[in-house]
């Protein structure tokens, strides 16, 4: 997608949209009678899906195809089409819109490739395209896209070959940059017998986007789910609001976005900028807003199934029934690792699980069934009712063997009788241990009709789960999220270590006693006052990483060591950097040890603010152990997310060190995420490290960084 312009301020009424993606009269630009041509291909779309709106077909060559009559040019088109296809090269197509416009067709669809993902001149001609568009309040899709699919109605605008069939039922929505991938997507929910509603390929993006077609699906009744491929998106404030509304509308979002950027828009001032990239950034915000990101192809497509087809989302602890021991040992190992409960089951915690058991098969979850099931069927059957009736377990998944014909003979129509007598309120999901197995199909599709997602692969569907058991959602405390201002003039650029404290302190942000000096009686003063021992740092915002400059010296016990570490930190400034005059030298009590973590922030100029925290010092960028949150979290929700750490048994007493103060920490990341809201001139802020004492001790912040880089 490459989409160097945009229509400005524009959002189109949902009526305008409608003759897009629901129009009562098509034009087909460039249509021709040649089997595999763009122009053949869309009318035998169209004919194939019985449309029985007005077509409209234009060829200059051509008086009739099929048995259609032909125009020669789209100035011949009576006033007012809904949409017009242009299956014709990049060369005619802006002489096409222009004309098209001037019949007030509604909408265009351009296929043509070439445009600003072409060099200078198809920028200049998306350009073009965009002022066009914008003159005549004219909506475009595209270029450079595959066209849309209406299953709703039966209208495919586009020249990849599609089913006749309409849609039955509320479904999912595809929204996709990448017209292969929304083709891809289709196939694919078609195959698990999953309906879609409308599929859009949004292609460059000259004029629309996924923004709009996004906001469309939320009030669409015939959409319930909504699938998302976008590499980049236009109006991140426009995503995270529509996806409020979503959530309010109790639609899912489900999203897949390549591109981790390596080149992030990163600052080399501050650990911040290093660590929290473009993508990073994104993940968080929209996570935070109740979109599920999904890692691929395949899980995009897992939790559409999952979502569309449970009767409520998993969420919560899972119960899993199986038939094999290792498949058990296998399946603890992964639920540790992708973080879904497997709530831990017990003779004497599940007494009616029990009570349904043979006394050999010890009670535990996973439950291996053993080879039990084959001998007894119905053991299912009071398994299952044992799990669903558990109010710790939120959803169930079947992990079963299913090698042969015979033994699924036996196995599926217990488990779908059993389904069909219980009529689970709580999800209820199957994923089959051994893919590739002969099953009988009609079994897979009496349970697709039961609302059961089936998946040939458990690790698929316990990752599927996961995903929807992360949704993003407030533990119902209340929080200030009230934005905080320094009540200062903030200068632009880095601001030294001593003016941040300074700013900062007021605001609740902890630090060690110091005081700023200029001279070594100025600072064997500050000493005295603050008492020994004490640090010594040099001042300059062009020591962002002053240890690597030798720029702090620690330890220091009395007068003497003062004066001698004085010394030895002119001397390190002067031969790193010759010639950097310092502002000064801060002064500070030394701070005792403690656990080193990193809080820092980002004003993202798309998506607002982030805030990174996590294991810190001077590692914090080898080690990467971080996670972004966004403001307005509470306390608690902190604590869940920096237990998330990959260090994190660090954090509740590793090997008989104390528990660390959390709350502590919570309280300085929402301080901060506080002033990122409230002062948007703060690019970046960096405490790190944070030092962080057993639990009731709290914590301090050793350093401070800002950026501020207002906008132009």
């Amino acid at each position: 997608m490459v989409r160097p312009d945009k229509m400005p301020d524009v959002t189109f009424a949902r009526a305008a949209l409608e003759r897009l993606l629901r129009p009562r009269s098509v034009a087909i630009v460039g249509a021709s009678p040649t089997p595999g041509s763009l122009g053949a291909a869309v009318l035998a779309n169209l004919e194939r899906a019985g449309y029985d709106g007005a077509i409209h077909l234009i060829n200059p060559k051509r008086q009739e195809i099929a048995g259609r009559p032909c125009l020669p040019s789209p100035e011949q088109l009576p006033l007012g089409v809904d949409v017009a296809v242009l299956a014709i090269p990049r060369v005619g197509v802006l002489e096409a819109v222009q004309q098209l416009a001037t019949r007030k067709v509604a909408a265009v669809i351009v296929f043509s490739a070439g445009f600003a993902e072409g060099g200078e001149r198809g920028l200049a001609d998306q350009r073009e395209l965009v002022r066009i568009a914008s003159a005549n309040n004219l909506i475009v899709e595209g270029p450079n896209c595959l066209g849309l699919v209406n299953f709703v109605d039966g209208v495919p605008l586009t020249f990849v070959e599609q089913p006749s069939k309409r849609l039955e039922r509320p479904s999912i929505g595809i929204v996709s940059q990448s017209g292969a991938m929304a083709a891809v997507i289709g196939v694919n929910l078609a195959a698990r017998d999953l309906g879609v509603s409308f599929s859009i390929s949004t292609g460059n993006e000259a004029v629309t986007g996924v923004e709009d077609y996004l906001e469309y699906l939320i009030d669409d009744p015939n959409t319930r789910v909504i699938g998302l491929v976008v590499e980049q998106f236009r109006d991140p404030p426009r995503v995270l609001a529509a996806a409020q509304r979503a959530r309010e509308a109790h639609k899912l979002i489900v999203l897949l976005h390549p591109g981790r950027s390596v080149a992030a828009r990163a600052s080399a001032a501050t650990h911040t900028g290093a660590m929290a990239g473009d993508y990073d950034v994104m993940r968080a915000k929209v996570q935070r807003a109740g979109i599920v990101v999904a890692a691929n192809l395949e899980e995009l497509c897992d939790v559409l199934d999952l979502a569309l087809r449970c009767v409520a989302l998993p969420q919560g602890g899972a119960g899993v029934i199986t038939d094999s021991g290792v498949f058990k040992a296998l399946m603890l190992d992964l639920c540790e690792e992708i973080g879904l409960d497997l709530p831990v089951l017990t003779d004497a915690s599940a007494p009616r699980l029990r009570e349904v058991m043979p006394e050999f098969i010890p009670v535990s979850n996973p439950l291996d069934l053993t080879a039990q099931a084959l001998v007894d069927p119905q053991l299912y059957h009071r398994t299952l009712a044992a799990m669903l009736s558990d109010e710790r377990l939120g959803s169930v998944v079947l992990g079963i063997i299913q090698t042969d014909k015979a033994t699924s003979d036996i196995k599926f129509p217990a488990i779908i009788g059993a389904l069909r007598t219980l009529r689970p309120s709580k999800p209820v999901v199957f994923a089959g241990l051994d893919e590739g197995a002969a099953v009988p199909t009609a079994y897979v599709q009496e349970l697709r009709a039961l609302g059961i997602s089936y998946f040939p692969s458990p690790d698929r569907a316990f990752r599927a789960m996961a995903r929807l058991g992360a949704l993003a959602g407030g533990d119902g405390s209340e929080v200030d999220t009230s934005p905080i201002k320094t009540g200062a003039s903030l200068p632009d650029g880095t601001i030294a270590e001593h003016t941040a404290k300074t700013i900062l302190r007021p605001l609740g942000v902890p630090f060690p006693a110091g005081r700023f000096v200029t001279n070594l009686e100025a600072a064997r003063a500050a000493a005295q006052e603050i008492g020994y021992p004490v640090v010594l740092k040099a001042q300059s915002p062009e020591l962002s990483h002053k240890s690597d400059a030798g720029g702090v010296i620690v330890g220091l016990a009395d007068s003497k060591a003062l004066a001698e570490g004085w010394s030895q930190l002119l001397s390190n400034i002067a031969r790193f950097r010759p010639g950097l005059v310092l502002e000064g030298v801060l002064v500070e009590a030394m701070a005792k040890r403690g656990t080193e973590f990193i809080i820092g922030a980002r004003n993202d100029p798309e998506w607002g603010p982030v805030i990174l925290a996590g294991f810190g010092g001077v590692t914090a960028e080898i080690l990467h152990d971080v996670r972004l949150l966004s403001p307005g979290l509470t306390n608690d929700e902190i604590i869940r997310e920096l237990n998330l750490l990959k260090q994190a048994p660090l954090l509740h007493g590793f090997r008989g060190s104390p528990p660390l103060d959390l709350v502590a920490v919570a309280e300085i990341i929402t301080r901060v995420g506080r002033l990122m809201t409230g002062e948007p001139s703060i690019r970046e802020l960096d405490l790190n490290p944070v030092v962080v004492y057993p639990s009731g001790e709290g914590a301090l912040a050793l350093d401070a960084l800002i950026l501020v880089e207002r906008s132009t």
